[in-house]
């Protein structure tokens, strides 16, 4: 039964996915936290760092890894189909479509009109992840604030936007920064 509804769910996903892996994260997070309780938001953030730095696709690897998390590989393989199965269905109808009438104003306008909403959902994702990462599962709040946390984003922000390193060299030094920093805090309070 399990195997079913993680296939389902995340055919949905799947299905209602537009502009790519970074706008699926709002609709995996609905599903695996919100509606199914299969992760805590704190379980999904984690989720999300692991899905960035392996190999492959971000939204599939999400996929694998909460199917993982449910259901061990019997699990991962049923939340990895029931992913790919419908934008696979889906994208070779409109290929079908596109290459028939690609040049009419009304399938321009429809392509002009997606845009907005994708760049919606993954600010959506991407929000609900940095209020996570900054001030925790209360929200936001000044008491609440992870004054390291909000250094090390903005020093990665400020990193990536004006040397635009890889991506993977910035994802380690921010990781050996709170591995240095969790150390330090422990070495403290050891005196």
């Amino acid at each position: 039964m399990i195997l079913v509804r993680l296939f389902l769910s995340f055919a949905l996903v799947g299905l209602l996915t537009i502009g790519g892996g970074y706008s699926s994260l709002a609709l995996i997070k609905e599903q695996a936290v919100e509606i199914n309780g299969w992760l805590t938001m704190t379980e999904f953030s984690d989720l999300i760092t692991i899905s960035e730095i392996t190999p492959g696709p971000i939204a599939i690897n999400s996929a694998t890894f909460v199917g993982t998390r449910v259901a061990g590989l019997p699990g991962a393989f049923a939340s990895t189909l029931g992913f790919v199965t419908p934008p696979f269905i889906v994208v070779s109808l409109l290929y079908l479509i596109y290459r028939r009438y690609r040049s009419l104003a009304v399938m321009q306008g429809i392509l002009m009109g997606l845009r907005p909403t994708i760049v919606a959902l993954i600010a959506s994702a991407g929000m609900s992840i940095l209020i996570l990462a900054l001030w925790g599962e209360g929200g936001i709040s000044l008491a609440s604030t992870d004054i390291f946390a909000c250094a090390l984003f903005a020093a990665a922000l400020a990193v990536l936007k004006k040397w635009k390193p890889n991506p993977i060299l910035v994802i380690l030094g921010c990781g050996a920064a709170g591995l240095a920093a969790e150390l330090l805090r422990n070495l403290t309070q050891g005196l």
